[in-house]
C-alpha cells in the first residue's frame, strides 16, 4: 500500500511528526513500513526566471542563460533543448545536493556557470509519473510561481514523503486511505476528520437506468446517471495526491474515480453515458475475446464476471473497463458503477489475465460492506464540486448487503489472560475508543460495536490483539518459560534421514532443495503420485499452483538447469515430503547423469547408469539393515510412462513397493529438456520405517582359502538372472560366499530364443579348508537344480 504523509495529513494533524517517526509508529503497531522515499530531493533550490537565452558560442547544443534569482542575476549554462527566455524555472544553486551529486560553480567551454536549471528527473521524481516533455527537458513552472521562492518543491507539491506500507492479509481495510488514517489516529491518539459526504448521492430525478445481475458473483450493484459533466484538469491538490499514490492524472472525471477508490478502498468505474444503454446487467458464461481499457485483447472464460449492456460486454467486472465506453474529452455525461463482486473469482480472473490494476488488487480482497455507499456518496460530492455535475438522476440499485453492525462483549480479565498482561479496564477502554469501537461498560464486561471497515474483528482474541499492539508489546512482562528437562535424542525418522544424507554425501552426491509448489505439468508427471492433489486457493502464479505429490519432476528442472549450463555430470539426491489432501509422505529421490566418478590420471570412470543407481540404492538399504531376501528387484510394469520400459525396475521391501528406478523415458526427457541417458529413482521412506530393519551383523574374515569356479549356462531368454543366482545360493548357503555374473551372450553358437549366462561362484568355509569332494558335491547340486527349475543346460 503506497501512501504519503501529505495524504494522511488531509485527515489528521501530523505537523509535529516526521515521516521516520510515523513509519516507526506504524511498524510497531503491526503495519510494517517497508520503505520511505521522498517524492523529490534537493537542497539549496530556488525559483528563477530566464531573462535571456542565447546559444553557446562553442557548442551546438548548450545555451547561455541570464537568470533572475530574486536578489541577483546569474549566468547559468544549460543544455536542455526546451530552455527559453521568459520561463520560470527551478535553479539548483552552488552547494545544492541533488540525487546525482553536489552542484558547484564551474566553467563550461570557457563560460562561467553558477548553478543548474533542473528537470524533475534530476530532482529524483519517478519517471513513470512524468510526461515525455518533462523527461526530455527542464521543468517550466506556471506564471504564479514566485521568483526567489526558496521552496520550489512545495510549489510543485513534491515536498512529500511516500510510505510503502506492507499490510498483513487481515488488514485489507488499510488499502483505503480513510481507514489507514483511522489506524494512524488510533496509534497516535489523535482525532481524525474524514470528509463529510454521507447522503450526497441521495439526490436526483427519477431514472430510466436499470441495473441487475444474472450471477450470484455480484450481490450488489449501484448505478447512477450524471447527465452533464465538464471535462477539465483536476485541481492541483488532487493531482499531487494521486501522484503521491503512483496514479497518473488524466482529467478531473477519471481522477475522481481513482481518488475515491484510494480514499474508500472501493473501486468505481465511470462510463461515457453516450456510449452506453439504459440497462446494465452483470453476467458470466462468456467465451470470447475482449478489448479492455489498456487496449489489450483478453481471452474471457465462462467463469469470468462481465459488465454488459444490450448483451455486449463493456467491462471485466472488478478489474478493468472497456475501451469502447471510456471517458474522453468529448464526454458530456457519465454513468457511475459501484458494485461488490466475488473476490475469489476476481482474483482468479486477474491472475489468469495477468492484470494488476489498482481496482483488481482491491476487488481481489474482501471489501467492507458499506464501501459501495461511501464511494457513491463521495463520487457525487466531488463531481458536483470539481466537474460541474448536473442533470443528476436517482441511484439505481440491485441487491442489498443486509449489513448489521457486529456487536459483542469482551472481558478485561479474559484479555489480560490471553495476553499475559495486567492492563486496567480504563487502559483497555481508552484504546478501544481510539479504535472507534464505541466501548460501553456492561457489568464486568465491555460491549464493543465494530465499524464496517474492520471486518477482521470477530472475536475477543481479535480485540486483545488490537489492545496489545496499540498499548505496545514492550508492556508484555518478561518471564522465563517453565519446561521439564528432557534428554535430547533423534527419533527413528530423524536418525534415518540423517544417515541417508551422510551416506550419499560421502558417496559424492549433492543434495538439492527444490520448490514444494509446482505447476500442473509437474503434477501430471508425478512419480508414484498420491491423490487428490492440494490446490492453493491463492497461488502466486500458475507455475506455483499445487503442492507437489512427487519430488522427481522438480529435480529434473534442477538437472535441466545444470545441463543447459554445460554441467553434464550430475549426481543429486533429495529428501522431502510430498502431499495430498490428508496425506503426507516422506520421499527420497536420486537423479544422475554423465559420470559419477572419473580420474583421467588413472584412466578410470564410473558411469551414472542403471547399475550405478541400483548399487547406490542397495548400498543404502544394506547399511540401514535391509538386504538379502528382504529386498527384491522386479521388472517395472507400474510406470513405463516416465521410466524407460526396458531399462527400469521396481524395488520391494518384502512385499511392499519401496520405489522405482532406472533410465528416464525418452519422451519425459524431451518434456523436461534433460539427456535421455539420465537415470532416476524415487522411493517411499515410510516403507522403511514401517518395516523393522535387521541388525547389521559383523563376522570375522575367514582365514581359510577360497575356490572360484566359472560356469556358463544356456537358458531361455525370458529366464531372469536373479532366479539363477537364487537357485545356486540355495544349493550351498554355508559355503557359497559370492556369485557374480560376468557375461550375458546371445548370437552365434547360441540357439535363437536362448541366451548364455556366465557366472563366477566363490566357495569358502569359515571353519575349514574345503576339499574337492565337498565343492564337487555342491557343484553337482547346482547343475541339477538349474536343470530342474530353469531348464538350464551347462554350456561346453
Amino acid at each position: 500500500m503506497l501512501t504519503s504523509k501529505k495524504w494522511l495529513s488531509q485527515y489528521l494533524d501530523l505537523s509535529d511528526i516526521t515521516p521516520e517517526v510515523l513509519a516507526d509508529k506504524l511498524t510497531t503497531a503491526g503495519n510494517e513500513v517497508e520503505g520511505l522515499e521522498k517524492m523529490a530531493q534537493g537542497s539549496n533550490l530556488i525559483i528563477g526566471k530566464v531573462l535571456e537565452c542565447v546559444d553557446h558560442p562553442d557548442s551546438d547544443h548548450l545555451h547561455v542563460c541570464k537568470v533572475d534569482l530574486g536578489d541577483k542575476v546569474d549566468t547559468i549554462v544549460c543544455g536542455a533543448p526546451n530552455v527559453a527566455a521568459g520561463q520560470k524555472v527551478i535553479v539548483a544553486l552552488p552547494g545544492a545536493k541533488l540525487p546525482g551529486g553536489e552542484i558547484k560553480n564551474g566553467v563550461i567551454r570557457g563560460i562561467e556557470s553558477n548553478g543548474m536549471i533542473c528537470s524533475l528527473l534530476e530532482l529524483g521524481v519517478d519517471a513513470k509519473q512524468l510526461s515525455e516533455e518533462s523527461k526530455n527537458g527542464i521543468e517550466v513552472l506556471g506564471d504564479d510561481a514566485v521568483v526567489g521562492d526558496r521552496d520550489p518543491l512545495h510549489y510543485l507539491g513534491l515536498d512529500d514523503t511516500l510510505l510503502d506500507v506492507g499490510l498483513t492479509p487481515n488488514r485489507n481495510d488499510c488499502l483505503a486511505s480513510w481507514a489507514l488514517a483511522k489506524e494512524v489516529g488510533a496509534i497516535l491518539h489523535r482525532d481524525v476528520q474524514l470528509p463529510e459526504c454521507e447522503g450526497a448521492a441521495n439526490i436526483g430525478v427519477p431514472t430510466k437506468l436499470k441495473v441487475s445481475s444474472e450471477t450470484s458473483k455480484c450481490p450488489i450493484f449501484l448505478g447512477k446517471v450524471i447527465g452533464s459533466v465538464t471535462i477539465k484538469p483536476s485541481p492541483k491538490w488532487m493531482q499531487e495526491l494521486l501522484h503521491a499514490a503512483g496514479v497518473k492524472s488524466i482529467n478531473n472525471v477519471v481522477d475522481i474515480s481513482n481518488f475515491v477508490m484510494l480514499e474508500t478502498g472501493q473501486p468505481t468505474h465511470f462510463y461515457d453515458a453516450a456510449k452506453m444503454h439504459q440497462e446494465i446487467i452483470v453476467k458470466d458464461g462468456f467465451d470470447t475475446t475482449y478489448t479492455a481499457l489498456d487496449g489489450v485483447d483478453y481471452k474471457i472464460e465462462p467463469e469470468d464476471i462481465m459488465i454488459t449492456t444490450q448483451g455486449n460486454p463493456v467491462g471485466i467486472a472488478g478489474i478493468m473497463g472497456g475501451d469502447d465506453s471510456k471517458i474522453d474529452e468529448q464526454t458530456k455525461g457519465i454513468i457511475i458503477e459501484v458494485a461488490t463482486f466475488n473476490y475469489v473469482q476476481v482474483r482468479n480472473t486477474a491472475r489468469r489475465l495477468n492484470i494488476t490494476s489498482d481496482a483488481a488488487v482491491r476487488n481481489a480482497k474482501e471489501i467492507e460492506p458499506m464501501a459501495v455507499y461511501k464511494a457513491m456518496d463521495r463520487c457525487v460530492q466531488l463531481l458536483i464540486e470539481y466537474a460541474d455535475a448536473s442533470l443528476i438522476e436517482e441511484t439505481a440499485q440491485y441487491g442489498t448487503n443486509n449489513y448489521v453492525p457486529a456487536e459483542f462483549t469482551v472481558n478485561t480479565d479474559s484479555i489480560n489472560h490471553l495476553l499475559g498482561t495486567d492492563f486496567s479496564e480504563d487502559e483497555i477502554m481508552t484504546e478501544l475508543k481510539w479504535l472507534d469501537l464505541k466501548p460501553e461498560k456492561a457489568g464486568n464486561d465491555i460491549k464493543v460495536s465494530i465499524p464496517s471497515y474492520r471486518t477482521d474483528l470477530k472475536i475477543e482474541a481479535d480485540i486483545a490483539e488490537e489492545v496489545i499492539r496499540l498499548i505496545g508489546y514492550d508492556r508484555l512482562p518478561s518471564t522465563l518459560p517453565t519446561m521439564s528437562m528432557t534428554v535430547g535424542a533423534l527419533d527413528n525418522r530423524q536418525a534415518m534421514r540423517r544417515r541417508i544424507r551422510s551416506m550419499y554425501v560421502n558417496m559424492g552426491l549433492n543434495e538439492t532443495e527444490t520448490y514444494t509448489l509446482v505447476s500442473q505439468k509437474h503434477l501430471d508427471h508425478a512419480i508414484l503420485p498420491i491423490t487428490p492433489a492440494v490446490e492453493l486457493a491463492s497461488p502466486m502464479s500458475e507455475d506455483r499452483k499445487y503442492i507437489r505429490s512427487s519430488i522427481l519432476p522438480s529435480m529434473l528442472d534442477a538437472a535441466a538447469y545444470n545441463n543447459n549450463r554445460s554441467i553434464k555430470d550430475l549426481a543429486f539426491f533429495e529428501i522431502s515430503n510430498v502431499y495430498a489432501k490428508d496425506v503426507v509422505e516422506e520421499r527420497l529421490a536420486l537423479v544422475m547423469n554423465g559420470l559419477m566418478h572419473k580420474s583421467r590420471w588413472q584412466k578410470m570412470s564410473v558411469p551414472a547408469d542403471f547399475y550405478t543407481i541400483k548399487g547406490l540404492i542397495e548400498t543404502m538399504l544394506s547399511q540401514l539393515g535391509y538386504e538379502g531376501s528382504r529386498v527384491s528387484i522386479k521388472e517395472n510394469k507400474l510406470d513405463t510412462t516416465h521410466f524407460h520400459p526396458y531399462r527400469s525396475a521396481c524395488i520391494y521391501i518384502g512385499k511392499e513397493l519401496f520405489g522405482i528406478f532406472g533410465q528416464i523415458h525418452p519422451q519425459m526427457a524431451k518434456d523436461f529438456d534433460v539427456p535421455k541417458e539420465l537415470v532416476m529413482f524415487e522411493g517411499k521412506l515410510d516403507v522403511l520405517l514401517n518395516n523393522k530393519p535387521s541388525k547389521v551383523k559383523y563376522t570375522p574374515i575367514s582365514k581359510y582359502p577360497a575356490v572360484t569356479r566359472d560356469l556358463a549356462f544356456v537358458v531361455k531368454e525370458d529366464v531372469k538372472v536373479a532366479d539363477i543366482v537364487e537357485a545356486i545360493r540355495k544349493c550351498g548357503r554355508q559355503i557359497i560366499k559370492g556369485i557374480e555374473v560376468f557375461d550375458v551372450y546371445t548370437g552365434e553358437h547360441v540357439e535363437k530364443g536362448f541366451k548364455s549366462i556366465a557366472l563366477s561362484i566363490n566357495f569358502q568355509s569359515d571353519e575349514k579348508t574345503l576339499t574337492d569332494g565337498e565343492i564337487n558335491s555342491v557343484h553337482e547340486k547346482i547343475l541339477a537344480a538349474l536343470k530342474a527349475e530353469l531348464d538350464a543346460i551347462l554350456r561346453g
